[in-house]
């Protein structure tokens, strides 16, 4: 007797999901934020119309997870056609929740203003905007970890400065300049 094929894929999708993010933070701070900033650029300037170039980036993730939801519909029985099923599904919904998140209620291309009544999710567009406004040191890179990621890196930037220290050009607070956010 075999188990359900969603006892497999499921805890593989959400696992997926959750990584995504991490995923997201070390392309964007290791290869958007250097090798491709040229592209990267258009998303930290004033947009002039619906869409900037930096929406190819996102879009790369696209082919790789339908590729494997479909495998996960066509190939062969088995507990390798699951997990690779549970990645493209994973991969698709953090992909549907960052575009949701980011660009709907971060910078405000979508209508979901709503979602910053969720304590968590204002945190993490405050967070975003902290990137944006260029204090920290360029952190944080991730989206929904974003309040981690910066929480950790004032830590670590006090350590190296001294007890007590703040980050130079930092008044501590999230920016509140709303142009580009």
């Amino acid at each position: 007797m075999s188990l359900p094929a969603v006892v497999v894929w499921l805890p593989v999708a959400l696992l997926v999901a959750v990584l995504m993010d991490l995923w997201a933070a070390l392309l964007h701070g290791k290869v958007w934020h250097r090798l491709l900033w040229p592209v990267h650029r258009s998303h930290h300037t004033r947009r002039e119309g619906s869409f900037e170039r930096n929406d190819a980036l996102s879009a790369l993730h696209v082919p790789p997870a339908i590729a494997l939801i479909l495998y996960g519909c066509v190939g062969p029985a088995g507990v390798v056609r699951e997990v690779l099923y549970g990645i493209g599904i994973g991969a698709t919904a953090f992909g549907l929740a960052y575009v949701i998140v980011h660009d709907g209620l971060v910078h405000r291309r979508l209508p979901v203003a709503f979602l910053g009544r969720i304590g968590w999710l204002r945190t993490v567009a405050r967070a975003h905007r902290v990137h944006h406004a260029g204090a920290q040191g360029g952190a944080p890179y991730g989206l929904f970890f974003g309040p981690i990621e910066l929480a950790l890196h004032r830590r670590l930037t006090r350590s190296r400065r001294g007890p007590g220290a703040r980050p130079r050009g930092s008044s501590g607070r999230a920016s509140t300049d709303r142009a580009r956010a």
